[in-house]
């Protein structure tokens, strides 16, 4: 038997409806603060990546699924979201369409990585982003426009993390105190490190090997060397949180993996999670944007992997309601009634009712026991009694009930089920 590529997953009919209620909140939600959907490309020309997410990160080095194609160019799924979306408003002037500009998407990205929980070498992610702003502001808001969407979702031990890593002027200042520490203590890195310390110092802070880790929290903290533009960005940032009431820890080794960042990093983090309790994450990348070749605009954003909520909805035990449950099977006793019962299916689902009928022929108990072990909620029996009064029985399988109800008196029917 062919089985499903490992690190990937088969998102089945019985689960499938807990994704339709969480992108129905995200779609809801970003709406209302003004975002629009943008749907990019699943594979990119490999070049993008490199140099929008950074050479140096664990993604290009080590999880990047890349191909040549039939041209012989070099091309790569989509690890993340950003760098698209930042190609496709370079490439379509959207900045020429408006001055700033809010997008959000949701979609597969994909990493040769070790699977776990919440992640996958496909998995999904929701992302906004906010291109035209430099304000401390337009921080703030996706902060708020993520904390309301994880309030809706029921999600109840949540804190967030937020760090400024600088940007290029006030970092060469940290880099090099960086380095020194670094120096010092590289017998004691992982052979991993040992390569960042050469090419990239700054994605030693993101190292999971716990020896580092722990070594690395002595290192010498961003927040130090920021500049006076930076720090008071920060601290607009910070001001913003405090007016909205969000709390917040300000986390001195945060960095994250990606090597766009400029000023505000951040993470949100469940307690109900384990070790890997992230549950999206962003921040700001002034540069991006024109280091892939587009105008000189600053941009902030974030991102968090769906099945990763969906986890921390699960460790939160939130109930979601199944949107996808059928509200009605109609039952036809006999062959006389079968074309009497479709066409009333046709013309209840014309209505806006789920509707379903089964055409085997089984008997009433089966379809009985069927409709109870997908937990729909009515039953309407039509037979050759009932085609020759012009009624149906129409049962209320939770509660048990039973209604006569006229067979052209589709409004009764609706009004019985939709209470």
């Amino acid at each position: 038997m062919i089985t499903k590529p490992k690190g990937t997953n088969d998102i089945l009919p019985g689960d499938s409806y807990r994704w339709h209620h969480l992108e129905e909140k995200i779609r809801e939600i970003t709406r209302c603060f003004g975002y629009r959907e943008i749907r990019t490309p699943i594979f990119e020309s490999t070049e993008l990546f490199v140099r929008g997410v950074g050479d140096g990160t664990d993604i290009v080095e080590k999880e990047m699924y890349t191909f040549d194609d039939r041209g012989n160019r070099s091309m790569t799924l989509r690890p993340e979201g950003t760098a698209s979306a930042v190609r496709s408003y370079i490439e379509h002037g959207l900045d020429k369409q408006e001055e700033r500009c809010k997008l959000y998407y949701v979609g597969p990205m994909f990493r040769y990585e070790r699977p776990q929980a919440g992640r996958f070498r496909q998995h999904y992610q929701f992302g906004l982003e906010i291109f035209g702003e430099s304000s401390p502001w337009a921080d703030v808001e996706i902060f708020s426009l993520i904390n309301n969407l994880y309030k809706s979702l029921g999600l109840q031990n949540l804190s967030i993390n937020i760090n400024s890593v600088g940007c290029r002027e006030c970092r060469v200042h940290y880099m090099e105190s960086l380095k020194k520490f670094l120096e010092i203590n590289l017998k004691s890195l992982c052979e991993d490190c040992n390569r960042r310390y050469h090419k990239n110092p700054l994605r030693t802070l993101d190292c999971k090997n716990e020896g580092c880790h722990e070594l690395l929290l002595e290192a010498p903290q961003s927040l130090s060397y920021i500049c006076d533009d930076c720090k008071a960005h920060f601290e607009g940032v910070r001001h913003g949180l405090d007016i909205l009431g969000i709390k917040y820890e300000i986390a001195p080794s945060l960095v994250r993996g990606l090597d766009y960042y400029t000023k505000t990093v951040f993470e949100f983090v469940s307690s109900s999670l384990g070790a890997q309790n992230a549950v999206g994450g962003g921040g700001r990348y002034d540069n991006l944007i024109k280091e892939l070749g587009g105008p000189d605009i600053p941009a902030v954003g974030f991102a968090a992997g769906i099945e990763r909520i969906l986890l921390t909805m699960d460790a939160d035990e939130v109930v979601i309601p199944d949107s996808d449950l059928i509200e009605l099977r109609v039952i036809a006793l006999d062959e006389k009634s079968l074309e009497v019962s479709f066409r009333l299916t046709q013309d209840l689902r014309k209505m806006g009712l789920k509707v379903d009928m089964d055409f085997r022929g089984k008997s009433l108990k089966a379809q009985l026991r069927s409709s109870d072990k997908r937990r729909e909620l009515f039953a309407l029996i039509i037979g050759e009694n009932e085609l020759r009064e012009r009624k149906a029985k129409l049962k209320d399988l939770n509660h048990k009930k039973e209604f006569d109800v006229q067979l052209d008196d589709l409004a009764l029917i609706c009004k019985l089920i939709r209470g």
